[in-house]
């Protein structure tokens, strides 16, 4: 497959996996697919505000569910400036498709957590978010809990 072909793929399946994320937020359904015996374990800190960075951080979080899939459990934990990632109307020029693909991605099970106390310093509330948002109380607590659980943490 030459590479215009798999671009074109690529799009195809961003754009279906925007439109499962669509219909699987509808349900207000927000936790993975995941079972609980996952192999792999991992959770991204998303902290800042740049579009290299969240372009670096999906990407990443794409790469580890088409290598792993149902063997990996993955969580990204937006707190701080990096929750605007997940603003509905983000107060942080958010590329469209940054938020495509997390949309695209949360419909593959991948779980994208909001804090709580960031949206509380925003004056953000659930309708802030992006449908598929699980909110936190604490991001950084997330990571913590989440570490104590065995997730591997990464972060950049």
């Amino acid at each position: 497959m030459n590479a215009p072909d798999r671009r074109t793929l690529f799009r195809w399946l961003a754009g279906f996996g925007g439109a499962l994320a669509a219909m699987r937020a509808s349900a207000h359904h927000t936790d993975s697919h995941f079972d609980d015996d996952s192999i792999h374990h991992i959770v991204y800190q998303c902290n800042k505000a740049d579009n290299d960075y969240f372009g670096s951080i999906l990407f990443s979080a794409g790469e580890i569910l088409r290598k792993y899939s149902d063997d990996a459990e993955i969580v990204v934990s937006c707190f701080g400036p990096g929750l605007h990632l997940l603003g509905r109307n983000p107060g942080f020029p958010v590329a469209p498709e940054h938020q495509d693909r997390a949309s695209s991605l949360a419909a593959y099970g991948v779980a994208f957590h909001a804090c709580g106390n960031t949206m509380t310093s925003l004056g953000w509330g659930e309708e802030d978010l992006l449908p598929f948002s699980k909110i936190v109380t604490i991001g950084a607590d997330d990571i913590m809990l989440l570490q104590e659980k065995g997730f591997a943490y990464l972060a950049w």
